[in-house]
């Protein structure tokens, strides 16, 4: 994260100048993202993926319903989609967030279904593409961004390691030597859920409007009101990020119950896991929602309003490098 607040905070200070209190709070919510991503990273390690190669081995036998299931609840706790969810304001945010999350868990089980069974990659995804671009002739252009950009958000970080360790615990239970290799896949074809379900949505919802919001920027006078602005964001991020694990949690105390797949010291280690998860997300929604957004906004606006228009190229694609490379799920 340092290269790309670096490159926020030269913006700001020359070609694309933002207001003091904008400053102060990207400033405040950098602080806050790298160590919710770094606690949260550390928890995804310890909780979320020997859960989710646990779920594969022991439960393919009933993928159909679980793995449903547990596409559903990984992708509603996926903090990407619920910052994507806050910037569209013709869709209620569940409406969106409960899309997404169906079209993850159905492509999922479509997913591993293919991994058992052996069918090739390439067919499944050509098949898949094509009804995308079929339907994206027939649905409002705005809801088409939303569309792809929510095939993009599910493959945020609680997603995509609990899914390839769930590919992977599935992929084992075949025995043979290409069972590994069809493991990979798996994220691929469950990012096309989303965006077949929001274009789905399309052709029955029709919004007033599905384009994009941005955040509105706040105002604070001094340091001490920075501070205050995150505290009193903290516990609405909280008890969304606790409404999502929830399901997460209790659905794997009840595999645990039933299956007793983890030593004391095992799921002791998942327990902590998951208490890092938890506080590592809500920092990180704390950070971005109140300290990245408005500063992204701004730096958009000045930039594509000025004389250094032109520089948004290189710019995109110096930010594109290292946010890539910040992102824990790749």
């Amino acid at each position: 994260m340092l290269p790309v607040s670096l490159i926020i905070l030269l913006l700001a200070m020359t070609a694309a100048p933002v207001s003091l209190e904008t400053l102060l709070l990207f400033l405040a919510g950098a602080v806050l993202l790298v160590v919710g991503m770094g606690l949260f990273t550390l928890g995804a390690d310890m909780a979320m993926m020997p859960m989710g190669e646990a779920l594969g081995r022991k439960l393919a036998s009933l993928m159909a319903a679980v793995f449903f299931l547990v596409g559903v609840l990984v992708t509603v706790a996926e903090p990407d989609l619920t910052v994507l969810a806050t910037q569209v304001p013709g869709i209620p945010n569940p409406v969106l967030i409960w899309t997404v999350a169906a079209g993850v868990g159905l492509f999922l089980v479509v997913s591993v279904l293919r991994t058992v069974w052996k069918v090739p990659l390439r067919w499944v995804l050509l098949v898949l593409y094509a009804a995308v671009f079929l339907l994206s002739f027939f649905i409002p252009r705005n809801m088409l961004a939303v569309a792809f950009d929510a095939g993009g958000v599910t493959t945020g970080p609680i997603t995509v390691p609990f899914i390839m360790a769930l590919g992977l615990g599935v992929s084992a239970t075949r025995g043979d030597p290409d069972g590994e290799a069809d493991s990979f896949g798996v994220v691929a074809l469950a990012s096309v859920g989303p965006v077949l379900a929001v274009l789905i949505l399309g052709l029955l919802y029709r919004p007033d409007g599905a384009g994009y919001e941005a955040a509105v920027s706040l105002t604070v006078p001094d340091s001490r009101a920075v501070a205050a602005v995150f505290l009193e964001a903290l516990p609405h991020y909280a008890r969304e990020v606790l409404l999502a694990l929830a399901p997460i949690a209790g659905l794997f105390l009840v595999f645990q119950l039933l299956t007793r797949a983890f030593k004391p010291k095992g799921l002791a280690r998942i327990g902590v896991g998951l208490i890092y998860t938890l506080v590592g997300l809500v920092l990180f929604l704390t950070g971005v929602n109140v300290g990245f957004l408005p500063a992204g906004r701004q730096l958009g606006q000045a930039l594509g309003s000025s004389a250094y228009s032109w520089s948004l190229i290189p710019l995109g694609a110096l930010l594109g490098w290292f946010i890539v490379e910040a992102e824990p799920a790749v």
